[in-house]
């Protein structure tokens, strides 16, 4: 299935006051694999971001001065979601700011549902974890997922975060702590902690089988521990 993990930001809290997106974030998964076939952009929301959103996000007006506006991308945004399905922490919230958005598009063009189905990371969490903190950075930390460059939102950045918390929610381990270029790439500086990613051109591991005289030392030894332990050796399995 393919999948893609998405996150916004915004000019305020409610559509329905008039605020708008300013910034759409999505990781695509592909069989449970990052494929770096990202989506990222900045909108102008034309009108006035929230003195408070900017405290979380950090994103001005005067940046987004020459930023192209929802309509000039909806067809791109809508044709790569098409199909997948999204992964959203606390769904509700996006989706209500796209669909205001599509609203004011063209009411043809429907909603965000008609597109694609939508997983609630947070409904998710809330199941796994009744009764603890289930905020992003609070799932980081059950999960150990370093996010310590986020003192500020960024949708982006945290679809990158979220896809990391949802694959270790979903199914364990899916990084290897084995190089810190990528983790450095990331993060602008070097961390011997957190979980890293297997690097996607990393080279096959060597399949080292037993020679017949160290097969043959095995069984002796599997014998030994067959005849002292009155034939409890396990290991020997069927041909004990």
């Amino acid at each position: 299935m393919r999948q893609i993990v998405l996150d916004t930001e915004t000019t305020g809290l409610e559509p329905k006051d008039g605020h708008r997106i300013i910034e759409i974030g999505c990781v695509e998964l592909e069989r449970r694999r990052l494929t770096r076939n990202n989506y990222h952009q900045y909108l102008q929301p034309d009108r006035e971001i929230d003195a408070g959103a900017v405290e979380v996000h950090g994103i001005t007006n005067e940046f987004l001065g020459d930023k192209p506006r929802f309509v000039d991308i909806a067809e791109h945004f809508l044709s790569y979601i098409k199909g997948a399905e999204l992964i959203i922490h606390n769904a509700p919230f996006d989706v209500g700011f796209i669909n205001h958005e599509l609203r004011l598009l063209d009411p043809g063009y429907g909603q965000l549902e008609d597109y694609c189905s939508i997983l609630d990371t947070l409904a998710m969490a809330r199941k796994l974890h009744p009764g603890q903190r289930n905020s992003l950075d609070a799932l980081c930390k059950r999960y150990q997922v370093d996010n310590y460059q986020r003192d500020l939102h960024g949708a982006l950045l945290d679809a990158e975060i979220l896809a990391d918390v949802y694959l270790l929610m979903t199914g364990g381990q899916t990084k290897l702590a084995l190089s810190s270029e990528e983790q450095q790439a990331r993060s602008g500086k070097k961390s011997d902690e957190g979980i890293r990613r297997v690097a996607e051109n990393r080279p096959l591991l060597k399949v080292v089988y037993a020679s017949e005289e160290e097969q043959r030392w095995h069984d002796e030894r599997l014998r030994a521990i067959d005849k002292s332990s009155g034939g409890g050796c396990v290991w020997r399995g069927e041909e004990a």
